[in-house]
């Protein structure tokens, strides 16, 4: 029982009892007084409980003088607001608590599942991952309101301390096929520890967010260790031009011949205010649209009819060399070779990634934090206009912030673009669903951690699965054709159904990029190279996978 259920508790019985005596001292004056009939005081107490329970007044009853018929009405009054003060006291709560939805302590009837050891959004996006596969899976969650909220809305979860290995047993432990730790750094070496001792076979994959303690995690016993915000920031690096690279996608090389590339349409070039249709991308340059996003949405296929703006960018395959030309026409991102200027606002694992990244190269690089620490050169709010200026944001060429909190996020990519209109903002998104919200604030481009992260599980744990660009805004990954076998793409009507593009397939170990969609048919065994959105990669897996 709390604190504060008990001193309420103590309270009505403080009240029920002075209440009992003053009444009873009361009706023993008012009997003696008033109706001139002295009687024993056990005998008065005898009425008022008669008469607070509502169970008859004895011998009493009825009275002769209108002062003892008052009072007794007064008695009945308080007995009967006792009688609900208790119930509200001792029955409700009974109640609620009988009544009351409560998580599960235990999965004893799952197999060859993964046990998904607490809850964050990085490790919502691997669980929609898994339920997509018709993978079964287990939450393990030690707050229990979280894990009631999980209950309610579906998600298969156990309450418990997912350091216990009691616990990790309820979970079934003992049979899963994986053990993925996503808790806090030094959380995760205990979860680790307390799993491998619980079933010293079971595959277990860690997030560290602090990518030097992840040795650790390996010396508890971890088979793998992922480190998301250093691969993201990382790749930031990349997006970001500088004096001896442009900020054009290195590209995914899906077979010998194949490329697929994100390149944006800079201002001024030959490309920029056309059509899509007008551009040509098949006819003129060889290579396929496969999607583009405006203004931070994703559309597939590209709307014939669709102006390419400035900072349109577009996602195309097709061979390195055709690829190079559309690259040229575009000038994307090209920027003179001089220093540049690039601040980057948080300076966690994600900003020491990307700073490490461009340190390589020789631009000027302004860090900015709220700590005070090795590598910060500005010490304050990222928020705060003055504090931006500071950190030199009318000569900076490009932004990266890398903000713990997307809230922050938000108003660091306003304040940013209001102070430097044509400054290129790079964003963290934390939650996935921040992502358009950054947009919208005027950022050029965002990635999410959670994207990220669960990306980098679903390959790391589902084995069929390799996904082959985790840190993109488009999903590619390598899946079996399922239940495609016997059938063609245009004939399963892949990309209407599913939103996704078939860029490959892999039969007897050879990557096959060049075939006819209407004519080429799968055989089991097969496996696809698809490109789309997490969404409607989900939809794939759904469609022909389970």
């Amino acid at each position: 029982m709390s604190l504060w259920r008990s001193r309420r508790v103590g309270s009505y019985l403080a009240l029920v009892a002075g209440t009992t005596v003053a009444a009873t001292l009361l009706y023993n004056y008012g009997m003696a007084t008033w109706e001139n009939d002295p009687q024993p005081l056990y005998r008065s107490l005898e009425v008022v409980f008669q008469t607070f329970t509502t169970t008859g007044y004895g011998e009493d009853a009825p009275w002769s003088t209108p002062q003892m018929n008052f009072l007794m009405i007064g008695l009945q009054l308080t007995g009967i607001g006792l009688i609900l003060t208790g119930v509200d006291i001792f029955a409700v709560p009974w109640l609620r608590s009988a009544l009351a939805t409560t998580a599960p302590t235990t999965a004893s009837d799952l197999e060859d599942h993964v046990i998904v050891c607490e809850y964050s959004p990085r490790g919502e996006a691997f669980i929609e991952e898994l339920e997509s596969r018709g993978q079964d899976y287990v939450v393990v969650e030690s707050d229990e309101e979280t894990a009631l909220e999980l209950h309610e809305t579906d998600r298969r979860v156990i309450h418990g301390d997912s350091e216990s290995t009691d616990v990790l047993e309820e979970a079934g432990i003992e049979r899963a096929r994986a053990v993925v730790a996503d808790a806090a750094d030094d959380t995760n070496a205990s979860i680790v520890l307390s799993a491998r001792e619980a079933n010293a076979e079971v595959r277990i994959v860690t997030l560290v967010e602090d990518q030097r303690l992840g040795e650790y995690h390996r010396i508890a016993g971890a088979d793998k260790v992922l480190s998301p915000r250093q691969l993201l920031g990382e790749s930031f690096a990349h997006r970001v031009p500088t004096a001896v690279t442009t900020a054009v996608d290195e590209g995914i090389e899906i077979g010998n011949d194949l490329e697929l590339v994100e390149l944006s349409i800079a201002e001024g070039s030959d490309l920029c205010g056309r059509t899509a249709d007008a551009v040509g991308l098949r006819d003129r340059f060889g290579v396929d649209g496969i999607g583009a996003w405006f203004n931070g949405d994703f559309e597939s296929p590209i709307p014939p009819d669709r102006d390419l703006e400035t900072g349109t960018r577009l996602l195309v395959a097709g061979e390195p060399d055709r690829i190079d030309e559309l690259r040229a026409e575009a000038a994307s991102t090209v920027h003179p070779f001089a220093a540049q200027s690039v601040v980057i606002a948080g300076y966690g694992e994600a900003g020491a990634a990307a700073g490490n990244a461009l340190a390589a190269t020789n631009t000027r690089v302004t860090v900015l934090d709220s700590d005070d620490k090795d590598g910060v050169d500005i010490v304050g709010d990222a928020r705060d206009p003055e504090t931006i200026a500071e950190a030199g944001i009318d000569d900076a060429s490009a932004v990266i912030v890398t903000l713990d909190d997307d809230t922050s996020a938000i108003f660091t990519t306003l304040v940013v673009r209001d102070l430097n209109p044509s400054v290129d903002i790079v964003v963290r998104a934390n939650d996935t669903e921040n992502v358009q919200k950054l947009y919208r604030a005027g950022a050029d481009y965002v990635q999410s951690l959670a994207t990220v992260s669960g990306r980098m599980l679903a390959s790391t744990v589902l084995e069929d699965e390799e996904v082959l660009a985790v840190d993109r805004q488009i999903d590619v990954v390598r899946l079996p054709a399922g239940e495609l076998a016997g059938q063609t793409i245009v004939g399963a009507d892949v990309r209407s159904r599913t939103g996704c593009t078939v860029l490959a397939i892999v039969r007897d170990d050879e990557t096959i990029t060049e075939f006819d969609p209407s004519e080429f048919v799968f055989e089991a065994g097969d496996e696809v190279v698809i490109a789309g959105t997490d969404e409607s990669v989900r939809s794939f897996e759904t469609l022909f996978l389970d």
